[in-house]
């Protein structure tokens, strides 16, 4: 039995790779502020790894990130899409210990919030190098670095954080049921 648990979230980890290569290429809901932009769920495969485990929350944060290196992205892209190692390993670890969190509303907006701030963070570190390098297009250098990095970059992605998590809760929430994952939050 174990080893099928195993094999199940190895076939699951790799689908969610594929998922979260797949959705930010061909998403037709884009929201663009130059410079930034911002494509919905395109960390839903990652936050449902996080609902799973520790180890499948890695898979798909490397899986993802090795996408979109491979797909010619940007290396500013490629590293923002690597942070997301952070905030999904860290989530995941507090799912681990906590397997209840998600089933409370409250509990888990709070989780979301938290989570999103690090996923927040993380970016506007990985940009700053890259602001301050000029690295960037023009466009993050036209309104100045609050406005680019810490505005755009940090409070954007918060707020885009916090619509995938939901968009996630509501489809792990819709398919932790059919019991074919294995997983420390549903008991």
């Amino acid at each position: 039995m174990f080893k099928n648990t195993k094999t199940k979230n190895m076939i699951v980890a790799a689908l969610l790779c594929a998922i979260g290569i797949v959705i930010p290429i061909i998403s037709p809901i884009k929201i663009i502020l130059e410079p930034a932009s911002f494509t919905l769920a395109s960390h839903v495969a990652v936050f449902i790894a996080m609902f799973i485990s520790p180890f499948v929350s890695l898979s798909v944060a490397i899986g993802t990130t090795i996408g979109f290196f491979i797909g010619g992205f940007p290396i500013v892209v490629v590293l923002r899409a690597l942070s997301h190692m952070v905030f999904a390993l860290v989530g995941a670890i507090i799912l681990k210990n906590n397997p209840n969190l998600l089933s409370s509303k409250y509990k888990s907006l709070l989780f979301g919030i938290f989570i999103a701030c690090i996923h927040g963070i993380c970016e506007v570190l990985v940009v700053t190098p890259f602001y301050f390098g000029n690295a960037l297009t023009s466009g993050y250098y036209s309104n100045g670095y609050v406005y680019a990095v810490i505005l755009l970059v940090g409070i954007g992605t918060i707020v885009h954080s916090m619509i995938d998590y939901v968009i996630s809760v509501y489809i792990w929430d819709a398919v932790k049921h059919a019991k074919v994952i294995q997983t420390s939050t549903v008991k």
